[in-house]
């Protein structure tokens, strides 16, 4: 499977992939908000590994996309979803190397994945969950057209803290509506 956008390719992980994974997998500001540590390179191969796995599931539950940059052909993240079919939903997630926030590449793969959550898998919903702190992360799924829907106080531990959990959501109808306009947003 493979998804572009006027800048990005999101393609399949591929087994050497790994070595531009850690380049932030293995960065204390990029997992900063993640619910696991940084990875050192061998645990970063494996996940690439397993990414390759649940890529060949059937049904496939789980599309995690290597973001690649067209021009250059450098991987500098991942953009997924965890899909639920009874639930006709599906959890979004993003990761970007630092060196390339703020340049909408995020919003771009996200609103890609979503387009194809919401047009092939025929899902009613998409959600996304950050810790408030995040502030890129919600930015990300605002410009995305998602309202948030919660703000959990302290609901999850992660890394030796309580935190707390802001959760945005996109229903297939609001994203019908939306969709025209957010095609003429500018992703910077």
């Amino acid at each position: 499977m493979q998804l572009q956008t006027p800048r990005l390719l999101l393609r399949e992980f591929k087994e050497d992939d790994w070595h531009f994974t850690n380049l932030y997998e293995a960065s204390q500001e990029v997992m900063r908000y993640q619910t696991r540590d940084v990875r050192d390179a061998q645990e970063s191969q494996q996940h690439v590994l397993q990414c390759m796995q649940e890529s060949q599931e059937d049904p496939r539950t789980i599309y995690d996309l290597a973001i690649v940059i067209k021009q250059t052909d450098m991987l500098i993240g991942r953009v997924g979803m965890k899909v639920d079919y009874d639930a006709e939903d599906a959890a979004l997630w993003y990761l970007l190397n630092h060196k390339y926030w703020n340049k909408g590449y995020v919003t771009e793969a996200a609103q890609a994945m979503m387009n194809f959550g919401f047009t092939e898998l025929h899902l009613h919903r998409i959600w996304a969950d950050c810790d408030p702190r995040n502030t890129g992360s919600y930015r990300v799924m605002e410009k995305l057209g998602m309202r948030k829907e919660a703000h959990f106080i302290e609901n999850i531990f992660i890394k030796g803290e309580w935190c707390d959990s802001f959760v945005y959501a996109l229903l297939h109808r609001e994203w019908q509506l939306a969709n025209a306009s957010l095609a003429d947003r500018d992703f910077e």
